[in-house]
Parts: C-alpha cells; structure tokens; sequence
C-alpha cells in the first residue's frame, strides 16, 4: 500500500514533465496517473485477497497547471480532417464517446472489426473501448464505408475524439 505523501509526490514529479501517462504496482496495489484534457487522474485499485469480498477503488482528480502538450499523432490526423472536409465529402467521424484503450479487434490475434472499405450499418460494432476493464463495443451510427482509421490498436484515446471516417450512402 502506498502512503498519501508517496501519491503527493508521484503527483507532483509526473505534473513537472513532458510524462503523459505512469502506472506502478506495488503488492496488490496499482496506481495510475493520467494527463488528459489539462487534468491529472490518480486511480487507486486496491486487489483484495482471494477470500475478501470487497473492493477498494479511489478516484482523485485535481487540475495540472501548466501543462502544454504536443498533439499525438491521431490528433493531428483529426485536425487534418476538417469538419468542412467531412460535409463536402459526405463523410460522418466517429467519435470516442469516453477515455479508454482503443480496440480494433474482439481479442488479440483476431481480425480487426473493420478496415478500410469496410460496408457499414447503423448497429455494425467498429471497435471496442475499454474503460475502467469494462469493454465498450462502439457502433457505426450510420450506414456506409470506413474511408479512413484515425487511431492505431491499443492507443489512449480520449473524449470526443475521432476515431473513424464513414462515407455515408
């Protein structure tokens, strides 16, 4: 288990770098800290033993001040794809609708979803998002062809951002 001055000063020396993301383990405790949107994420995920019922989870959050970042390669591919690009080509974007891992398949070594020039409806799953260990199967919402992957198999990915380009019929 980890000492609140421990996670205090992990805080700190992750908000004075360039570092966007840091997981330790330490006995049954794991600690992630995440840099998203200008804020710091602390989870604490505590493994209980294999006869205890319970569960121990703690979320803190507390604003980064400072920080500027770099945009990630799949941020700069979505800003590439301007939305007044996407209504001249009839092309609809498929948005994260939360932060997680992206994935592009249902397991590892299985084929992808979807590719590119993949026909699409309304209710096709296009990827999962893991959020919290919790698998979130992401639909199309429209019917029509991938045109373009914005983000790569097993990338962060954040709230609201492009994940996909659908030619829509």
């Amino acid at each position: 288990m980890f000492k609140l001055s421990e996670i205090k000063e992990l805080i700190k020396l992750i908000d004075q770098t360039t570092i966007h993301e840091f997981e330790i383990e330490n006995d049954n405790t794991r600690i992630a800290i995440r840099k998203p949107n200008r804020t710091e994420s602390l989870f604490v995920n505590s493994v209980p033993a294999a006869n205890s019922l319970f569960t121990q989870q703690q979320q803190l959050t507390q604003p980064v001040q400072g920080l500027v970042e770099a945009p990630s390669s799949s941020e700069a591919k979505a800003q590439e794809a301007k939305p007044a690009d996407t209504k001249a080509d009839n092309l609809h974007t498929i948005q994260s609708p939360m932060v997680g891992t992206f994935y592009s398949a249902p397991a590892p070594g299985a084929d992808a979803f979807v590719s590119v020039g993949s026909k699409v409806s309304e209710k096709t799953v296009v990827c999962i998002v893991e959020a919290m260990k919790l698998m979130n199967e992401i639909e199309a919402e429209v019917k029509g062809e991938i045109a373009e992957i914005l983000v790569e198999n097993g990338q962060l990915v954040e709230y609201g951002q492009p994940l996909f380009l659908v030619k829509k019929e």
